[in-house]
């Protein structure tokens, strides 16, 4: 089996790839300082447009990393501690995995070398 085609890489890439754009990971940040944010408290905690910070928490909630009650007159974004715990875990899976081998491992610090 192609392991590139794994259900679990799939989901784990989409993940990386809403992280991908530091305004995101910033929202990210503010929703941990806050708990329960609206959109407004992250735009005023961002330089950027109500525009731009409503798409990138779109990104982060199609991706399960944000949950969204949507209401009226604001919806409400949270963190989804359980997705971003599961992303960690699988973060330091893959690190330990790619570094273990003793090609790639610095015997004096543990780190990944470049070969």
């Amino acid at each position: 089996m192609n392991m590139l085609t794994t259900q679990d890489d799939q989901i784990h890439a989409a993940l990386y790839a809403a992280l991908a754009h530091p305004a995101r990971l910033e929202i990210l940040r503010c929703l941990a300082r806050q708990r329960i944010c609206k959109c407004k408290d992250v735009v005023d905690a961002l330089p950027l447009a109500q525009s731009t910070v409503s798409q990138h928490l779109k990104v982060l909630v199609d991706a399960g990393l944000v949950k969204a009650e949507l209401g009226r007159p604001a919806s409400q974004y949270s963190l989804n501690n359980s997705v971003l715990a599961q992303l960690g875990r699988t973060t330091q899976s893959l690190v330990e995995t790619c570094c273990a081998a003793d090609r790639c491992v610095d015997k004096t610090d543990g780190s990944c070398r470049d070969e």
